[in-house]
């Protein structure tokens, strides 16, 4: 991508540094051609737990770390909202690192008057709440099919095919995972109704989103793992989701990729 945007805010999440399975070459590449205002970082920005089971750090991992540092001191509001896999960094909630704010939990106000709750999520999963044990080994198995996921992708990379991600395939098409992520989603619509807020911005489920829940503005910026996807805010208040790795291969490519998800208040 040749051309930097700017925008009023960005939020990402579930980028998962610290694992072979983090796309972090896409995720510096974004970073590098996309400049904010604001810059959210909804949980699950470095992975604790698959550290502690095995270290893993990619110089690429280091370098998307130095270069949201830089965000910050060149003058980009960075927030960073801890997820359940670094939690280690809630101990730090209200201070400042580095120029990066770190909070439990943000309001963030749009251009055109929205009010969105900006959290990752976790507190809001039944499975984490109850059965912190059950999540530990759900996401195990995670990280298995991430594996086998990337082994495949190579093969699929030497005939000459795209990436395509078994994990989303299966979550989308496994009845009790499908119906997880509706519980999630209508818990954090309902958190955000609760905060007498318009809408809500989170991340968790690795499953990019923007839809109305019972009149409450639903916003999920997905993950750096399987869909490289990020939340932006134009600047008249326009939400919208960009997937980056599918707007890198539509231009290397030569086509137009036209944008996925977006919304836009209406009048009155």
């Amino acid at each position: 991508m040749q051309n930097s945007k700017h925008y009023r805010t960005i939020w990402i999440s579930d980028t998962h540094l610290g694992t072979r399975d983090c796309r972090a070459d896409f995720l510096l590449d974004f970073l590098r051609h996309n400049e904010s205002d604001n810059l959210y970082l909804v949980g699950d920005i470095i992975d604790g737990w698959a550290l502690r089971r095995g270290w893993y750090w990619h110089q690429t991992h280091n370098d998307v770390v130095q270069k949201i540092l830089r965000k910050a001191r060149k003058g980009t509001r960075v927030i960073f909202i801890p997820g359940n896999h670094d939690e280690f960094a809630r101990q730090f909630a209200d201070l400042m690192f580095g120029g990066i704010e770190v909070v439990d939990r943000a309001v963030h106000k749009t251009a055109d008057g929205k009010k969105l709750l900006v959290l990752h999520g976790d507190e809001l999963d039944g499975v984490m709440a109850c059965a912190k044990w059950l999540a530990h080994l759900g996401d195990r198995s995670y990280m298995l099919a991430l594996r086998i996921n990337r082994y495949f992708n190579h093969l699929r990379l030497h005939f000459g095919y795209s990436y395509w991600s078994i994990s989303a395939y299966l979550k989308n098409k496994v009845k009790n995972a499908a119906s997880f992520i509706t519980r999630f989603e209508e818990a954090v619509a309902a958190e955000a109704k609760m905060s007498n807020v318009d809408g809500v911005v989170c991340g968790h489920i690795h499953k990019a989103e923007i839809r109305k829940i019972n009149d409450v503005l639903y916003c999920n910026d997905g993950d750096w793992v399987e869909s490289c996807s990020a939340l932006v805010e134009h600047g008249d208040g326009r939400l919208e989701i960009i997937y980056w790795d599918k707007l890198v291969a539509a231009q290397n490519s030569g086509h137009v990729l036209a944008p996925v998800l977006s919304f836009r208040r209406k009048a009155g």
